[in-house]
């Protein structure tokens, strides 16, 4: 065999040896990326995702709400509460009796608690007759009087007993002279009777439905002791 012969055997032997070292690390790599596309790929399905449950308050049953014959010529707007982004979210908030605050994940509202409010003051409202007219202030409708507050407390607060306690502030609006007419300020903590959500949330609701109670009957107290001309 000639050198120049020699010489290129020896070059074709050297290929083929950095070609087998560089294989298995390229190998390796191809690998290490198929065994991340699976992980990724089954880590959602390691476990079962956990529903969740949704809530909302009820309405008030109260037989004193019935139609009047003679409705006042004066006409309402409803509208909307201001709060916290806590209670414009649709999560549920327990406290304990310091400052600090949370959110349940699973157990939320069916709407955002300022929203839930806002909706059974129209609907209640609405139901007595009193009035000539009950509109949202977002809707189309315009009105003599704007009914508008701020939503303070919506919570569950934790302790021994356990209570559900709601704080909001109301007032009356004169639509024609921008001056505020009337005022009613609410809080009460209403006892849970048990440590299950539904137990919240039905104190939650009773809780509001008296504050609606109240409410009501002092707006009618303030037109009957101002008639409108």
């Amino acid at each position: 065999m000639s050198r120049t012969e020699s010489r290129i055997v020896t070059e074709e032997r050297n290929q083929q040896g950095r070609k087998r070292a560089r294989t298995p690390s390229g190998m390796r790599r191809k690998a290490v990326s198929a065994f991340l596309v699976i992980v990724v790929s089954f880590a959602p399905g390691c476990g079962a995702v956990r529903p969740s449950k949704y809530y909302q308050l009820a309405p008030p049953n109260d037989p004193s709400s019935a139609k009047t014959a003679d409705p006042l010529p004066v006409t309402l707007l409803i509208g909307r509460l201001k709060a916290s982004h806590l209670y414009r979210e649709d999560r549920i908030v327990y406290s304990s009796k310091g400052d600090e605050m949370g959110t349940y994940e699973y157990q939320r509202w069916a709407e955002p608690p300022t929203e839930m409010i806002q909706q059974l003051l129209l609907r209640e409202l609405r139901a007595t007759g009193h009035y000539a007219g009950i509109y949202s202030q977002s809707g189309e409708g315009s009105g003599d009087y704007l009914l508008r507050g701020s939503l303070f407390d919506f919570k569950e607060v934790s302790g021994d007993p356990l209570l559900a306690r709601v704080s909001l502030e109301l007032e009356l609006r004169d639509m024609k002279t921008g001056s505020t007419v009337w005022t009613r300020y609410y809080t009460r903590d209403e006892p849970v009777n048990s440590k299950d959500i539904s137990a919240v949330v039905a104190a939650l609701s009773k809780n509001v439905q008296r504050a609606v109670s109240e409410i009501r009957a002092s707006l009618d107290q303030y037109f009957a002791s101002h008639p409108s001309r």
